[in-house]
């Protein structure tokens, strides 16, 4: 990497503190910020726990042990327009998003780039575990990380050629049990902290306490696939395909528990059935994308390629189909469990992430 000046987007955590120490340690004139998204709104007090006041003194902390210029950016307004309305407007369409991809290309790679470059910044440092390769032409790929276990490159399926000629991944080639040896090393506070979990800003809140405050419950029927009541919901918002748990349904006489394979919005039902590879409702082989985001060079032609349909899922090979610009069908070669809409397919050629795309509604084959 020949850019001089990085901005490290510090949230914390300890992978974002040793790609902070490693980009020092290399010479390279680093400064920290730590990027501030949300605080508790009057009367959500779901929130108590939220861990944002305790993430900036472990970061500040961090900065001062390797004596890095440290600071807190105010995005709070950005970051509900860019990524909370997102999230709110594709529940309530009964769509489900994926909030940190957004939080990516809308913030991290969007406006806090922006402000990295307007202050004299040459690239964005972060503890994404993944990597970037430049090629002849001076594109760059996107690849994932070497270690498969803590691979991030799915939650960068959204992010363009421009914001990845300003990112840097420090610590994409090195496995987690090492990046907390060298946190040691160094001497940083956080070196045995926790990994965060659940949605970038939530924290430990379920997404259900936050949607209430929001979307308006609306009470309806749970039905399993023959039409016949089995309970009420409490808001379609609430339930994604595929869910097995907090349905509320009791499981059945063989003990066979619920799984939600449908959304019925015309009707507000709720539609739930037994899990299986066989239950045509829950698997299917194909399905139809949209918004296909291309970070290098785009795919005109069908291909055999490689996706995740979610971040925990391993990768599994598909055909992908191009329709127009914009939209493609793939065919996947095994039955994927649970595909909803709006959810994000990570399109992958070997270990390059090619892109990423929105999943349509789509009936189930």
């Amino acid at each position: 990497m020949n850019k001089s000046k990085i901005l490290v987007a510090l949230s914390g955590g300890v992978d974002s503190a040793v790609s902070m120490a490693l980009l020092k340690g290399e010479g390279y004139s680093v400064s920290a910020a730590y990027m501030k998204t949300w605080m508790n709104e009057e009367g959500i007090d779901v929130f108590g726990d939220c861990p944002w006041h305790q993430d900036i003194e472990d970061a500040r902390a961090c900065s001062e042990k390797l004596g890095v210029d440290f600071t807190v950016v105010d995005f709070i307004k950005e970051y509900r327009e860019q990524v909370v309305e997102y999230l709110i407007g594709e529940y309530r369409a009964g769509r489900t998003p994926n909030p940190d991809i957004m939080c990516n290309r809308r913030m991290k790679f969007g406006k806090f780039l922006d402000y990295a470059l307007s202050r004299g910044f040459d690239a964005v440092a972060t503890g994404h575990y993944c990597s970037s390769r430049l090629n002849g032409d001076g594109s760059k790929d996107l690849l994932m990380g070497a270690d498969p276990s803590k691979d991030q490159s799915y939650f960068l399926a959204m992010i363009t050629q421009e914001q990845l000629q300003r990112a840097v991944f420090p610590i994409g080639g090195i496995p987690k049990p090492r990046v907390r040896e060298i946190a040691r090393l160094y001497g940083l506070p956080n070196a045995d902290k926790k990994d965060s979990q659940g949605i970038c800003f939530l924290g430990k809140i379920r997404i259900q306490d936050f949607l209430r405050y929001y979307i308006p419950e609306n009470e309806g029927e749970i039905v399993n696939a023959a039409g016949k009541i089995l309970g009420r919901h409490k808001g379609l918002h609430n339930y994604t395909i595929g869910q097995r748990k907090g349905i509320g349904v009791p499981s059945n006489t063989d003990r066979k528990s619920y799984v939600v394979i449908a959304k019925d919005f015309e009707g507000n039902r709720l539609i739930v059935d037994f899990d299986g590879p066989n239950n045509p409702m829950l698997y299917t082989n194909t399905a139809l994308v949209h918004d296909i985001n291309w970070i290098n060079k785009p795919v005109r032609e069908t291909r055999e390629l490689e996706c995740k349909v979610r971040y925990r899922d391993d990768t599994v090979k598909m055909r992908f189909i191009p329709i127009g610009e914009s939209k493609a069908q793939v065919e996947f070669e095994q039955p994927q469990r649970a595909i909803a809409s709006g959810q994000i397919l990570a399109i992958y050629e070997g270990d390059v992430l090619l892109g990423g795309a929105v999943f349509d509604d789509l009936p189930r084959h």
